[in-house]
């Protein structure tokens, strides 16, 4: 006997469609008008006979790789009871396969249903807020027709604050832990500029999604460069406004510059706030 991986089954037709080796099937007495009704059996899918934690462990590789079409496909070939409760949509893995699905596929009101209506462990915390976060932007970006802005982004979080089964009751913040800002910060000093492979690598050494990492080496560099304009605005006024003139050398490209009487300013250059997005 020949062991197959569930995944093996997604490819395959019979997986999707009941299959009649004789053709469909025949009735095997007519039945008068007055017989009553004859019940459906349930359709049975061959080949899946697989437990509730082999089903799980696949609906994880698939949302691991990123391939949602054949995570897809492979959800809508599951068997469902009537109340639609049972074993395997019971399962957490599968719970959140089904949200993943529903957001990548723009069924938001899906998303929501399955993300309020369902308790998850911490550990799906950060995708799932993620994903509740996301969706809600997409709509309001939506039906205002133009991209928000960070003001605009506060507001919908604010109008739409994330539900207790994916949140702890833990305040939620959106400065990240003085460990991750540390490490976006040495990144930053190496490459400001950080590309897709690194976003990637980055976000799994942070426990973040490569959005936020993209996010926070945007506002970092908005931030540095506002940050070089103000001091030299800064450096300029007080070169020509009573300290001594940049020929005396006083006037430092810092963005220190002391005067005649000896007293020295000095401008803050650190960009690294406290909000980091």
């Amino acid at each position: 006997m020949v062991f197959r991986s569930p995944l093996d089954f997604l490819s395959a037709s019979r997986l999707l469609l009941p299959h009649f080796s004789d053709g469909p099937p025949h009735l095997s007495r007519s039945r008068s008008p007055e017989d009553p009704p004859a019940a459906a059996p349930p359709l049975s899918l061959p080949g899946l006979c697989f437990s509730a934690t082999q089903i799980a462990s696949v609906c994880e590789t698939l949302e691991e790789t990123g391939d949602i079409e054949r995570l897809a496909r492979f959800l809508w070939s599951l068997p469902v009871t009537a109340d639609g409760r049972d074993s395997i949509s019971e399962h957490e893995s599968v719970r959140r396969a089904r949200a993943v699905v529903a957001f990548h596929t723009g069924s938001f009101r899906e998303l929501y249903r399955i993300l309020e209506t369902h308790r998850f462990t911490r550990t799906s915390h950060g995708k799932l807020q993620a994903m509740w976060l996301e969706a809600h932007y997409r709509e309001a970006e939506k039906l205002r027709g133009r991209p928000l802005g960070p003001v605009d982004k506060y507001r919908v979080r604010k109008k739409f604050p994330l539900p207790r089964t994916i949140w702890d009751g833990e305040q939620k913040t959106h400065c990240f832990k003085e460990r991750t800002r540390g490490l976006l910060r040495e990144w930053y000093l190496q490459d400001p500029y950080p590309n897709p492979g690194k976003k990637r690598e980055l976000a799994h050494a942070t426990g973040l999604t490569p959005t936020q990492v993209g996010n926070w080496f945007k506002n970092r560099r908005q931030r540095d460069r506002a940050a070089a304009a103000k001091n030299r605005l800064q450096h300029h006024r007080i070169c020509t406004d009573g300290s001594r003139p940049p020929s005396g050398g006083d006037c430092s490209p810092d963005g220190s510059a002391e005067r005649v009487d000896g007293e020295t300013f000095l401008s803050v250059t650190d960009s690294d706030s406290d909000l980091d997005v």
